[in-house]
């Protein structure tokens, strides 16, 4: 659901001066540039890769979906700034998912350019490994999984018949150094801080150039849209309260510019923060106020809540995001139960919640 005023479908970022989605290679600050590379079939568009000069070479925050328009326009951009894939030493993924971790192992792989990733998102990785050395089940069922103790058993039938075929191994190469709690990380003449930030995934990572004002922000913080909670696997007991702690961790950084994975360059983490945190508290009031109802599970919930800056109602979502809402609402749910203000149930409908009475 989105709390900011400007939508992404029309956002202008500063930098550019044009749509956050348009091809280029646009200078953020000295000796950083902010490549959008596109995502077909996603309504986010783009996703920004951020290209770091140091006098040896190129690290690249996030790489993209490995996808061949995006490859060919990473390298387009990357040459119109003088470089190339070769010259690329290390790429630091914010996070596992497809659209910021796919083409930086391939081409860190190809071109022996290190990868980082956080620690937490091997328990994913494995999981996908696991399924590409032929045990396939393993793909779709975890998702299902999750839907189901939410309570959208139509939803995890329709996803289940709609399932992909299983992706191209080389998308899932392991990374060549893991990241383990915050630590700095030096990039030529800068220092980043790399700081944990779970919620989003487990192991998403933010990166900071407190000199320069800048936060690498991943998909922790986002301009323009709330990141999404509870889509991952396997799935973690209370992802919404990491997600919340981590924004109080952003927030007790100095304020920075925000660089985000998706959307327009922001001028104020702080900001942007307390817009998360207030968007999430006022989600977890309507998810409290619904359980009046009685016991209820998360999918149920979904359908009292309104969805988008439309506000549209659930039955109004398409499939794939009615998924997400029923998973993201047990997520609000179950930060309910961890703050003792509702309780859970085990049932065969799925986990169904109760309002704790006062």
């Amino acid at each position: 659901m989105t709390t900011s005023s400007t939508p992404t479908a029309h956002a202008v970022s500063p930098d550019s001066g044009e749509h956050w989605s348009a091809e280029g290679a646009w200078q953020v600050a000295e000796g950083i540039h902010r490549i959008p590379l596109p995502l077909p079939m996603d309504g986010l568009r783009a996703v920004n890769v951020y290209a770091i000069e140091t006098d040896d070479g190129l690290t690249l925050i996030d790489g993209g979906w490995s996808i061949q328009v995006a490859r060919d326009l990473l390298e387009r951009c990357l040459r119109d700034i003088g470089y190339g894939f070769g010259d690329i030493r290390r790429f630091l993924v914010t996070h596992i998912h497809r659209d910021h971790y796919t083409l930086a192992t391939v081409l860190g792989h190809e071109y022996d350019a290190e990868v980082a990733l956080g620690l937490g998102e091997k328990p994913g990785l494995d999981l996908l490994n696991d399924a590409l050395r032929g045990q396939t089940e393993l793909v779709g069922n975890p998702f299902l999984d999750v839907l189901r103790t939410a309570g959208a058993h139509e939803v995890a039938e329709a996803w289940a018949a709609g399932a992909p075929d299983l992706p191209d191994p080389a998308w899932w190469q392991y990374p060549h150094t893991w990241l383990a709690g915050d630590q700095q990380v030096e990039v030529g003449a800068r220092t980043l801080d790399a700081v944990h930030t779970p919620g989003h995934t487990p192991g998403h990572f933010v990166f900071a150039d407190q000199a320069a004002g800048l936060l690498f922000a991943g998909d922790h913080v986002l301009p323009t849209i709330t990141p999404s909670i509870g889509f991952t696997v396997p799935p973690v007991p209370d992802p919404l309260g990491d997600f919340m702690a981590s924004l109080t961790k952003v927030r007790s950084l100095p304020d920075l510019q925000v660089l985000p994975a998706h959307g327009p360059v922001a001028p104020s983490t702080h900001a942007r923060v307390d817009e998360l945190i207030a968007h999430h508290e006022e989600r977890l009031q309507q998810s409290l106020a619904a359980l009046a109802a009685g016991p209820l599970t998360g999918h149920a919930v979904a359908h009292h809540l309104p969805w988008t800056r439309h506000e549209k109602a659930y039955d109004e979502l398409d499939l794939f995001a009615q998924g997400m809402a029923s998973m993201e609402t047990k997520a609000h749910l179950d930060l309910l139960v961890a703050q003792g203000r509702a309780t859970r149930t085990d049932s065969p409908d799925g986990v169904l919640f109760t309002a704790v009475a006062g």
